[in-house]
């Protein structure tokens, strides 16, 4: 196949694989540290393994598209969806605990929000894409 054929494939690939391995790494690391990261960032814990775990159920789905061979619109977009409204949550998290939350938790929640923000609008953009794998 010329390259013009497999590489919008691939970036789509891809694409899920970032997805997927980010929410995993985020979820695992918030709920192994999460009591230390409590101190840390001036989050209640019960947010933070929330959290943790909402990662890494949103990993799952998104290797569950991450290994198909073809995507069906639907369900890209419920991963777009799905990062949207985890943006919002984190931001809506932070304003929630604003009298406690220290600059490391914006750091994190900040940071999370406008990465998955990011995911999504570049979900978005080539979601015709990612709906088939290489």
């Amino acid at each position: 196949m010329p390259p013009s054929t497999t590489r919008p494939s691939r970036f789509g690939q891809k694409l899920l694989w970032v997805d997927c391995a980010g929410a995993a790494l985020a979820g695992v690391v918030v709920l192994v540290l999460g009591g230390w990261l409590s101190q840390v960032e001036g989050l209640p814990r019960g947010v933070l393994l929330f959290t943790g775990a909402a990662n890494v159920a949103y990993a799952a789905y998104s290797f569950s598209l991450a290994v198909r061979p073809e995507r069906p619109m639907v369900l890209i977009k419920a991963l777009v969806l799905a990062n949207l409204a985890w943006s919002g949550v984190c931001v809506g998290l932070l304003a929630a605990f604003s009298a406690t939350a220290t600059p490391f938790a914006l750091l994190h929640l900040g940071g999370e929000a406008v990465y998955v923000g990011g995911l999504a609008t570049l979900e978005w953009r080539h979601r015709d894409l990612i709906a088939t794998a290489a």
